[in-house]
């Protein structure tokens, strides 16, 4: 709630911070008469003192108002309501695919600890962690829509808008652009995670019992690695939602990224405003559950400790 707050306040000081007038920068244009100027000044509400324009735009926010777009001439949460499903569905696809590759060969490293395997897992972790996501991006359209032809460039929309066969066509580059990171994340916590677990006594007891090495690594070794690993995916849906926004940009998505690109060149600020909020509500609330997950995969830890 404090990070929600401090966000709000921040947010809504954008207006003010926004060189020269807000009322011509709203208008678009300095050529306006004295009617049409009182009128936006009015408007924004900058005949009332901070306080009052605070208390006003928290409660028109708290009930899905954030006035109305400059760039699209529309109810700013509607022009949402159109572009968060895009960012949510590349965010969670991403997190689907990410989480079980990443974990999967984050335990091979691990279990393959100081043999070629780790080695060449580890490289290629760190390889692509380093990477820039629009950097890929580029690589891929250039290969892929570039020099071999074989896929669309831009053009992705929901299998009932654009058809099937073009659903998938341009979903596979952005896709494979944001899970590559989040599986580079996600081998090296595991890896980390499970190479701490490997060293406990428990381990050692289960092996001298004679159980299989199957059932030590994933029952007994995967449960008690998987804490830190949970800590991780809160914050990598928090930085998808924010951090699609070149990838979004560059192979046309009509998602909160390029909402938020467009609307920052435009100087289209209840947009902005709206996109910030809103991202910051929906990370808050994937922060949350990572906690809830705390309890769930190890119930010694209680709400109050996960959040602590």
């Amino acid at each position: 709630m404090i990070v929600l707050l401090i966000v709000c306040v921040a947010t809504f000081f954008m207006v003010d911070l926004v060189p020269g007038d807000p009322v011509y920068t709203v208008a678009g244009t300095s050529d306006l008469e004295a009617e049409e100027y009182d009128a936006i000044y009015h408007q924004l509400n900058l005949d009332k003192s901070t306080a009052e324009r605070f208390l006003i735009w928290v409660r028109d926010a708290l009930h899905g108002d954030f006035g109305t777009s400059y760039s699209y001439s529309m109810p700013v949460i509607q022009v949402i309501r159109e572009r968060l499903p895009y960012t949510l569905f590349f965010s969670i696809l991403t997190l689907v695919i990410s989480v079980p590759i990443g974990v999967l060969f984050g335990i091979v490293s691990a279990v393959k600890r100081k043999t070629w395997v780790d080695t060449v897992i580890t490289l290629i972790a760190n390889t692509l962690n380093c990477l820039p996501q629009f950097w890929i991006a580029i690589v891929l359209m250039y290969f892929f829509c570039i020099k071999q032809q074989l896929l669309p460039a831009t053009g992705f929309n929901w299998p009932w808008i654009v058809g099937t066969k073009k659903f998938f066509q341009t979903l596979f580059m952005p896709m494979i652009c944001l899970s590559l990171g989040g599986i580079a994340g996600f081998v090296r916590q595991t890896r980390s995670s499970m190479l701490e677990v490997i060293r406990q006594d428990f381990i050692r007891t289960a092996f001298s019992k004679g159980l299989t090495d199957r059932k030590v690594y994933f029952k007994h070794m995967m449960r008690n690695g998987l804490i830190p690993i949970i800590t991780i995916l809160g914050s990598r849906l928090a930085y998808l939602m924010g951090g699609a926004m070149f990838v979004e940009t560059v192979f046309s998505i009509p998602g909160m990224g390029s909402l938020a690109m467009r609307c920052v060149q435009s100087k289209d600020i209840p947009t902005i405003q709206a996109v910030v909020i809103i991202t910051t509500v929906v990370s808050c609330i994937a922060y949350i559950i990572t906690d809830i997950l705390y309890v769930v995969v190890d119930p010694r830890i209680s709400l109050t400790e996960a959040k602590e």
